[in-house]
C-alpha cells in the first residue's frame, strides 16, 4: 500500500489526521471517547463555551428536516471556570488534541476567555465562534457585521498573542464572506472555520407557530454541504495561503474529500455523529483510502486541487 501523509496544519498546530468534531455536536468528547479512541482522530473541537453558565434557549430546541436538522440549543453549557476544571483534564488525559472553542456577547468577554485560556496547557488551538450576537449591537451577530468580526479578532490575538493559532469560525448568513473572512485574517487570525449553520425555521402545522422554541435555529447536515463547499472555494481562491477548517453535511469520505479539494486543510464532523457515533473514524477511514486511490502520497497535495488549473 502506498504510503500517506495524512498530517495537517492549521496555523502552527500539527495534527495526525485532518478530522475533528464540529463544534456543539459532540460536546468536549467524553460521550463519543466510548465508542473510540479519541485521540485516533485529528482533535477535539469543544463545545463554544462562555464566561458564565448558560441555560440556552427554550425547548423544543431541535426539528428534523429533509437531509438535516435544525438546533436551537442557545450555547448552554457550564461556563469557561466548571469547563476548564472538567473537561479539559478529561482530554488531556485521553491524549486528543484540543481545540477550544470559545463564544461572547461582548468584544471584551472574548478577551477576557482568551486571557483564561493563555495558561491552560494541552491545548493546540483556540475557534473564535464569532457566529453570536452582539449585545452591544442591536443583537447583530458579529460574524455578520465585518468591524465586529475584525474588532473580536483583534481583541483575542493581543491577549493571546502568538502562543496559539485562532481560528476564526464565520456564519454563511452574509452577502460578502470572502471580505468578512479577509477582515478577521487581517485582524490576526490564522485559520478560519467554514461554514457555521444555516439559519432556517420550521412551522409546526398542529399548532401553526414556530415549531422551535427560539422560533429560528441554525440548519445542519447533508443539505447545507453545497453551501459550505462554495464558501470554503471561493475564500480558498482569494487567500490560498490561509487554513481552513471546513465543515457542513459532511457524511462520508467522498464529502469530506470534496471539501479538501475545494480547499479545506482539515473537516470537521457534526451532525453525523448523531446518527452514528462512530461516523468521524468511518470517514477518516474512507478519506485516507480515497487519497491513496487517487494517487496523492499527502493530504497537502489535495487541498485545494480543485483549482488547479484547466490544462493539468
Amino acid at each position: 500500500m502506498t504510503a500517506l501523509d495524512f498530517s495537517t496544519t492549521l496555523g502552527n498546530a500539527w495534527f495526525p489526521a485532518p478530522t475533528f468534531t464540529a463544534s456543539g455536536c459532540a460536546s468536549s468528547g467524553r460521550e463519543l471517547s466510548q465508542f473510540f479512541d479519541i485521540k485516533t482522530m485529528g482533535g477535539v473541537v469543544t463545545k463554544s463555551v462562555m464566561l458564565k453558565a448558560r441555560n440556552g434557549r427554550a425547548t423544543p430546541r431541535m426539528a428534523e428536516t429533509p437531509s438535516g436538522m435544525l438546533n436551537s440549543i442557545g450555547l448552554q453549557g457550564p461556563g469557561i471556570d466548571a469547563f476548564l476544571a472538567k473537561d479539559v483534564p478529561f482530554l488531556v488525559e485521553h491524549k486528543a488534541r484540543i481545540i477550544i472553542s470559545i463564544a461572547g456577547e461582548t468584544v471584551e468577554e472574548y478577551s477576557t476567555l482568551a486571557r483564561k485560556l493563555r495558561s491552560v496547557s494541552g491545548i493546540s488551538a483556540i475557534e473564535v465562534n464569532i457566529s453570536c450576537p452582539n449585545v452591544e449591537n442591536r443583537g447583530l451577530v458579529f460574524a455578520c457585521d465585518p468591524e465586529a468580526s475584525r474588532r473580536v479578532i483583534d481583541g483575542v490575538r493581543r491577549t493571546i498573542g502568538g502562543e496559539l493559532p485562532i481560528i476564526a469560525k464565520l456564519s454563511p448568513d452574509v452577502t460578502d464572506l470572502v471580505s468578512i473572512a479577509k477582515g478577521v485574517v487581517d485582524a490576526g487570525a490564522d485559520g478560519l472555520a467554514l461554514i457555521n449553520t444555516v439559519l432556517g425555521m420550521v412551522i409546526n402545522l398542529d399548532t401553526m407557530r414556530p415549531h422551535l422554541g427560539g422560533k429560528t435555529g441554525g440548519l445542519s447536515g447533508p443539505a447545507i454541504k453545497p453551501i459550505a463547499v462554495r464558501a470554503v472555494y471561493q475564500v480558498h481562491a482569494e487567500m490560498p495561503q490561509v487554513p481552513i477548517l471546513g465543515m457542513g453535511g459532511i457524511s462520508s469520505g467522498r464529502d469530506a474529500l470534496e471539501m479538501i479539494a475545494a480547499g479545506a486543510s482539515g473537516v470537521s464532523i457534526g451532525t453525523a455523529s448523531f446518527g452514528n457515533p462512530t461516523a468521524i473514524m468511518s470517514i477518516q477511514n474512507e478519506l485516507k483510502d480515497l487519497l491513496i486511490a487517487k494517487g496523492f502520497t499527502s493530504l497537502r497535495q489535495a487541498i485545494g486541487y480543485a483549482h488547479r488549473p484547466e490544462s493539468e
